[in-house]
Parts: structure tokens; C-alpha cells; sequence
């Protein structure tokens, strides 16, 4: 039966040789699939053309490979495409490539759903139905950088982990997921040109600082005073700023890496003086940089986009004090691909 089939890419390359070794064959071979799995990519063992046809069979007879599909492709107006993803057991997640004159960059997802609760985010009206492993995630970057060469000519040049879920909720599969797609054996792109976003699980911070990562941390702050941050992040009341902010220190004590705080102001939520203030004074600890990001209606009204004021009153607030500030715009609005949105339609 096929569910008694074990998906062959939860094996490590060694545990692969092993395997044919075991099955009378060379140890060789098991680098010959783990090079098709994963740097080539292969939906299927018949693809596997410098394998023998009965080795081939044997393979498809003890194993599955557990391939994402593109269910669903929308295209923007602005270039931006947004691909529905169909896993194996038919549950869907988002991705989404974002390019500019300069770059392209696969925004993707680490959980079904998600475990927070962030009152904006329309992923976070989906409970978490479960992680995704990492050959799911390695999957949606595999299929964004063929949408990047076919539609803009060019290689996908980066990667946030902002699609649907906390990464740091799935920290390990994460992890082993950047570890193929860093790979000279997987798709051997540069960790720095890789993001990982939270919305701030201090002991998971601490955690990646430990475990020396290379890649970039983002933190989805919205608000640097408790009361505010927890009124629209109610997990603020487990995980208070003052925890995030030591956790922060202890990542940057670590790695000496800048921190990018990501940041999206509403009417009559945080856009007043003293909301800039606070971020500043959140900020001092350590270089960093905001982006401040336009939001995205999800049809409730609770949440307005503030003033251009708003805006450029935090703009002069954070450049004043010598915080390095960028604001974002939003690409893939008409197709619900931009941030906060995913899901919505869904």
C-alpha cells in the first residue's frame, strides 16, 4: 500500500547509501538519488535516468517522493506572482515571488496556517494545522526560482520566510530546509541572501545565536509598547517586549549582525508621536533597520492604513536618531499576494 511507503527525502544521504548497500548495490547510488532529489529536483524515480530501469522499480516499490504542486498561479499586474500550493495529504499554503528591476525574491511559507494570533493577518485566522518539512518548504523555492527564469529572465536571487506560519514554530524543519537550499548539493544559494521573520519567540532567537546561522533575522514588531503590541499580537502577553529585547541583545552580542525590525502603522492604533518614540528607544540597543511596511486591508475595517503623515512623521522620527528606515510598498495587492494577506481568499 502506498501509505506504508516512506517519503524518501526525510533520508540523509548517508542513510540513502546505506540503503543500497543493504539492497546488494553500490554505495555510489545513493549519491546518484540524493544528487536527483535535490539538486535536480526530480518529481519521480523515472526521472532518474542514469539509474537502471530495475533499480528505478525497486525504488518505487519502498519509497514516494511526497512533491509539492502548483495548484494555482496568479499573476499581478506588477509582476508579482502568487502560486497555491498543493501538499501531499491535499492541504494548501502560498507562496509568493516579488521582483524588482534588481532582484527576485520567493516569499514562503513554514506551517499550514499558523500558531499566532495576530489580529491583521488573514493567515492567522487558519488554526496551525501542522509544519511543513523541509522538502515542502525547499519545494516552494524550487518552483519560484523556474517562475523567475521563465517570466523575468533571471535566477531567484532571494528568500523570506514571510508566507504563512512562524518559522520559529518550525524551527527545525526550517533549518534543515536552508541547509539543502545553502547546499553546493542542494541549490547552493548564499545564506545571506535569506531572511528568516518573526514575530518574536525569544527562546528560539537565542536558540538560532547558539546554533551560529548565517542567514538574516527580521522581527514583525508593530508596536514597542506592551499594552499596544499585545492589543493586536495577543502572544506579546507570553513573550512582552522586555523578553524580546534580551533575546535581540543576546543575538546580536552572538552574531553581530544588524536586526531588521518590519513594521506597519494603522489609524488610531500607532500613529501617534509617542509610538515612534517608543520604537526608537526599542531600537538603541543594537544597529538595525526599519521597514515600514504599507498594510493590507483583509475586508474587516478594524485595521486603516494611518495618514502619509503618520508615515513620514516616523520616517523623520527614526532618521533623526540615526536608524536606518525604508518604507516598503506593498506589490501583489490585486491578487492578495501582498503581506498579511495570504489565505484570504483561500
Amino acid at each position: 500500500m502506498a501509505t506504508s511507503k516512506k517519503d524518501i527525502r526525510a533520508l540523509t544521504k548517508e542513510q540513502l547509501r546505506n540503503f543500497f548497500v543493504e539492497q546488494g548495490d553500490k554505495a555510489f547510488r545513493g549519491n546518484q538519488v540524493y544528487e536527483w532529489l535535490w539538486q535536480k529536483s526530480a518529481h519521480s524515480f523515472e526521472d532518474m535516468t542514469n539509474i537502471s530501469k530495475e533499480t528505478r522499480e525497486m525504488l518505487e516499490n519502498n519509497f514516494v517522493i511526497n512533491h509539492i504542486q502548483v495548484d494555482q498561479m496568479q499573476r499581478s499586474s506588477d509582476g508579482t506572482i502568487k502560486n497555491a500550493v498543493r501538499l501531499h495529504d491535499d492541504l494548501i499554503v502560498e507562496s509568493v515571488l516579488i521582483p524588482t528591476p534588481t532582484r527576485t525574491t520567493a516569499c514562503v511559507s513554514s506551517q499550514v496556517g499558523c500558531s499566532l494570533d495576530c489580529k491583521f493577518c488573514a493567515t492567522a485566522r487558519l488554526k496551525r494545522m501542522r509544519n511543513l518539512n523541509p522538502d515542502e518548504i525547499y519545494d516552494q523555492v524550487v518552483a519560484i526560482d523556474n517562475e523567475s527564469r521563465l517570466y523575468h529572465n533571471r535566477p531567484l536571487s532571494n528568500i523570506v520566510f514571510m508566507g504563512m506560519g512562524e518559522p520559529l514554530m518550525n524551527y527545525n524543519n526550517v533549518i534543515k530546509a536552508i541547509d539543502k537550499i545553502t547546499s553546493p548539493e542542494g541549490l547552493g544559494m548564499s545564506p545571506k541572501r535569506i531572511v528568516v521573520s518573526t514575530s518574536g519567540v525569544p527562546k528560539m532567537i537565542k536558540k538560532m545565536a547558539d546554533d551560529e546561522v548565517k542567514f538574516k533575522l527580521a522581527v514583525s514588531l508593530h508596536s514597542a509598547i506592551d499594552e499596544v503590541r499585545t492589543s493586536i499580537m495577543p502572544f506579546n502577553a507570553t513573550f512582552p517586549l522586555a523578553s524580546l529585547r534580551e533575546a535581540l541583545q543576546y543575538w546580536y552580542a552572538k552574531t553581530k549582525n544588524r536586526i531588521t525590525y518590519e513594521y506597519v502603522v494603522w489609524k488610531g492604533i500607532n500613529d501617534k508621536r509617542k509610538d515612534a518614540d517608543a520604537l526608537v528607544e526599542f531600537c538603541k540597543f543594537a544597529p538595525s533597520k526599519v521597514n515600514i511596511i504599507e498594510y493590507n486591508p483583509i475586508d474587516d475595517g478594524e485595521f486603516q492604513q494611518a495618514q502619509s503623515s503618520a508615515i513620514d512623521m516616523y520616517v523623520n522620527v527614526l532618521e533623526k536618531n540615526h536608524i536606518t528606515v525604508t518604507v516598503r510598498r506593498s506589490r501583489g495587492k490585486d491578487i492578495d499576494a501582498a503581506c498579511g494577506q495570504l489565505a484570504n481568499k483561500s
